[in-house]
């Protein structure tokens, strides 16, 4: 019997047309890794809290809940960022 492994949530907070949220999800899909979370992109457009919030930062990324990048991400920070969330 294996222990049950929760996989991650990650969350991008984007708006279409952002070069700087293309390059993040590219580095996360670099990190090779993606059986280790679950990814959700949600466009701060389609909330007016979200744009308020998010509208001059973006992307924002967030795993399990707390802010892990924002503005650029990383593959290798991205991976140990998804180590330390396990």
């Amino acid at each position: 019997m294996h222990p049950t492994h929760t996989r991650a949530h990650v969350i991008i907070y984007s708006r279409p047309g952002c070069h700087l949220c293309d390059e993040a999800k590219r580095a996360i899909e670099s990190a090779q890794c993606a059986n280790e979370y679950t990814l959700e992109e949600i466009d701060i457009e389609s909330d007016l809290d979200l744009l308020r919030r998010y509208r001059y930062d973006i992307p924002v990324v967030t795993i399990d809940g707390e802010e892990a990048f924002r503005h650029r991400v990383t593959v290798d920070e991205f991976r140990r960022r998804l180590r330390i969330a396990e």
